[in-house]
């Protein structure tokens, strides 16, 4: 049996997509997923102005490789005329995909009246659906980032059906729902029977399913416990584009099938690959600091998983992320059994929005 993920006409072999993670999915990270078996990835969050204004920002949004497809554009903002232009914008640069973000949980963010914020304010929402929906012209299918809720009042709920069930009726594509409310931010876990419960609601419209998700085998549970349509990998893979090869031969065989963890040979493979890709875009003597947060979660995956966290901590330079891995991911050394992957509660101080 295999599973066929529907967003408007987009249809996805493996329904097990690389979320949009603020300061993480970068072309780099996407195309360590793709390579491991992810088809759709997201990439980072931006601000509609951030697409509007010309400048750095502007011109790294815009830039999109021929093999970095399908590919979703994630918007966060709270001016429907501006949002709704950023939105066009993104559809010209060459994006499968757009998102709108109505779930981010940090602090500046709520302040400014964006991401989460907006699930407190449904007219508002709902009149950023609206304008995407009008620039985008059916050219590309639109879909949203929602929490179940601002938090755990009866008005906050009304709010999150209201915002879905108007966003369905503008026709947005699908709805991905993380199962904690903004004001739970990363605290306690993710309510996945609300996730059921507003997949029985909507029917036959797409629903995607999100948080929790650190293993293949979570990821199939969620779907069968659910009835979701689909997940985005969070969290989870960071560090571990394994997962997108694990969630493909889990979902897509009636049975199921086992995959044994990444070798240190494939660990190694996987970051010198995320190294390269990095080394294209920035200067070489920036990568080594910029990787150590990507490295810091690579080493979850190492036998030697606490000596490896604190090697990355320590690699200050590009030359000392390769000697590290020269000692660390010696393929001809015998290494312990890799351990499968478990949490990644270090993640949620990294600043990773799920």
């Amino acid at each position: 049996m295999t599973l066929v993920l529907t967003i408007g006409p987009l249809q996805i072999s493996m329904p097990a997509i690389q979320a949009a993670l603020s300061g993480f999915s970068d072309r780099p990270m996407r195309m360590v997923a793709r390579r491991f078996g992810a088809e759709l990835a997201m990439a980072e969050v931006v601000l509609d102005e951030h697409v509007l204004l010309e400048g750095k920002h502007r011109t790294r949004i815009f830039k999109i490789g021929d093999d970095d497809h399908p590919i979703g554009g994630q918007l966060m903002g709270s001016r429907p005329e501006q949002f709704g232009e950023a939105a066009h914008q993104l559809v010209e640069a060459g994006y499968d995909l757009v998102d709108i973000n109505f779930g981010c949980p940090v602090r500046k963010v709520l302040g400014r009246c964006r991401g989460g914020y907006l699930l407190s304010e449904p007219e508002g929402a709902l009149a950023i659906v609206k304008a995407v929906m009008g620039s985008v012209s059916g050219r590309r299918p639109v879909t949203i980032k929602m929490r179940r809720g601002f938090d755990d009042s009866a008005d906050s709920e009304r709010n999150f059906f209201s915002i879905l069930d108007g966003a369905f009726a503008l026709g947005v594509a699908a709805v991905t729902v993380h199962g904690r409310t903004v004001k739970q931010r990363y605290i306690g876990p993710s309510n996945w029977a609300f996730l059921e419960r507003v997949k029985r609601h909507v029917g036959s419209n797409t629903i995607l399913g999100s948080g929790d998700l650190f293993t293949a085998e979570a990821v199939r549970t969620m779907m069968g416990e659910t009835g979701v349509d689909g997940v985005t990998v969070a969290r989870g893979a960071i560090g571990n584009p394994f997962i997108f090869r694990e969630c493909r031969a889990l979902l897509n065989l009636s049975n199921g099938a086992f995959v044994a963890p990444p070798s240190v040979a494939e660990q190694r493979e996987a970051i010198e690959l995320h190294l390269s890709e990095m080394i294209k875009i920035h200067d070489a003597a920036l990568v080594g600091p910029l990787f150590r947060k990507f490295g810091i979660s690579y080493s979850d995956l190492h036998p030697m998983g606490s000596e490896v966290r604190q090697a990355f901590i320590d690699a200050k330079t590009t030359r000392a992320v390769r000697d590290l891995l020269a000692t660390w991911y010696d393929g001809s050394r015998d290494w312990p059994a890799v351990k499968p992957r478990t949490t990644l509660g270090h993640l949620i101080a990294a600043g990773a929005e799920a």
